[in-house]
């Protein structure tokens, strides 16, 4: 079960200074690595703007933030994020989802959540299991290496393998039990 809650950034301040509409096609996995911040944590610097970064709006932002014990939702799902790529696909048209790894947070629930999670927009935004990628997926202009190792933990060498397909079919796997 998806314990879910709404905490959008506000409207018009930070990350959503600037309305940027969106038809998402991608959902995009990342985890946080920040061993310190739990989902409320990461709510509450999104919402004042804590999570400063070199993109066009400034701010890094993202669609959902899941820990063992909750998902929050910080954006409407017609309105880009800042997670992946800049002004690439990444951002353009995916949902950004950030796995928590704190401290006490128990992974495999928080990976368990986000499957759910994803089979769940899966089927609300009619997105394929094809276009459901790592942050890996997209290359970051300027950057070396230009793929990122996240989630690093479902990465295999820092590459998708056998960790991001055994999560896929666990996503299929709740989508199919949804029909």
């Amino acid at each position: 079960m998806l314990h879910m809650v709404t905490d959008y950034i506000p409207k018009g301040k930070y990350g959503r200074w600037k309305y940027r509409p969106m038809k998402a096609r991608y959902i995009t996995v990342h985890s946080t690595q920040n061993y310190t911040g739990d989902a409320q944590a990461h709510a509450k610097a999104l919402r004042n703007g804590a999570l400063r970064a070199g993109n066009s709006l400034g701010y890094l932002t993202w669609h959902f933030t899941v820990d063992d014990k909750v998902v929050i939702q910080h954006l409407p799902l017609n309105e880009r994020g800042e997670h992946a790529d800049f002004d690439g696909p990444g951002n353009l048209y995916s949902i950004g989802i950030e796995m928590c790894e704190h401290r006490g947070n128990n992974l495999g629930f928080t990976i368990d959540k986000t499957a759910r999670l994803v089979a769940y927009l899966m089927r609300t935004e009619n997105i394929p299991l094809k276009n459901v990628v790592p942050h890996y997926h997209w290359p970051r202009r300027g950057k070396t290496p230009p793929n990122k190792d996240c989630p690093h933990f479902l990465l295999d060498n820092g590459k998708p393998g056998r960790k991001w397909q055994v999560f896929l079919k666990k996503v299929e796997g709740y989508y199919k039990a949804m029909s």
